[in-house]
């Protein structure tokens, strides 16, 4: 990809995540409708409506690429470029008022991520990354943090609405990590956490069962600004794997060392 056909891409995805997050925030003081699609996974009236718009934008310039978005069925032609959207973030959070949720939208390149554009709210912080190009903050460059220990780290995980085998695993390393750390977060949006990461608030993250579009856009970002990402063993991370570790250079390599003591 040439630079400039690059930044066209992010162009357009930033140009939707803007709209969306309009929705959003107008949303946000209004009655929220909220429907079950498990016990406890949300879907509201808002997720569809910046579903929708988000789409219709990258649609409007990208009329033949593949679409990926959480509330509706994949769209398929099958060309090299897939979008992948997550429209609400968070949803619990939105749906309670409570920070934070944000708008997610990937770009992959036969399979690989090429774009990158999450936008945080309700403080509104907008993270964006090109492939091998870098990683913004409010138009701002950054990167991960140095933490040298876990001792000295303060970590985030998630936790899935399923409560079951998983769960459990993710609950004994979260004591652990807690124990070891100055602490152990949970902000209830992954596109966020690994924009933490990324950003330095944070020094590193995991999560079991997240789907693609909870990751496609944040480990690119994470990856521009330093972060080492992968599954929690230390192999290789897809946006299809059921688990992550994304963390700074300095800490991943024990984060994977602990995890094998506990899990």
């Amino acid at each position: 990809m040439s630079p400039t056909i690059n930044h066209d891409y992010l162009a357009v995805a930033v140009e939707a995540a803007i709209a969306a997050s309009h929705i959003i925030m107008e949303a946000l003081e209004k009655p929220r409708v909220a429907n079950h699609k498990g016990k406890t996974d949300l879907v509201t009236e808002t997720d569809l409506h910046s579903e929708n718009i988000i789409k219709s934008i990258i649609r409007a310039s990208y009329p033949d690429h593949d679409l990926l978005a959480e509330e509706s069925e994949k769209e398929s032609s099958e060309s090299d470029f897939l979008w992948i959207i997550d429209p609400l973030d968070g949803t619990t959070n939105f749906v309670h008022g409570y920070p934070s949720f944000a708008v997610s939208i990937g770009l992959l390149f036969q399979n690989k991520p090429l774009i990158a554009v999450v936008l945080e709210m309700p403080n509104t912080k907008l993270y964006t990354a090109i492939k091998n190009e870098g990683v913004w903050c409010e138009g701002q460059p950054f990167t991960c943090s140095q933490t040298d220990s876990i001792e000295k780290s303060l970590l985030l995980t998630g936790f899935g609405y399923e409560h079951g085998e998983l769960w459990e695993r993710n609950m004994a390393l979260f004591k652990d990590f807690t124990d070891k750390s100055h602490g152990v977060r949970r902000l209830g949006a992954a596109a966020v956490d690994l924009c933490h990461v990324a950003s330095g608030k944070v020094d590193g993250y995991w999560e079991f069962d997240l789907k693609p579009w909870d990751s496609a856009a944040g480990i690119l970002i994470a990856q521009e600004a330093g972060c080492v990402v992968s599954q929690m063993d230390g192999s290789d991370y897809s946006i299809y794997d059921n688990n992550i570790l994304v963390a700074n250079p300095q800490i991943h390599g024990k984060m994977i060392l602990e995890i094998k003591k506990i899990i």
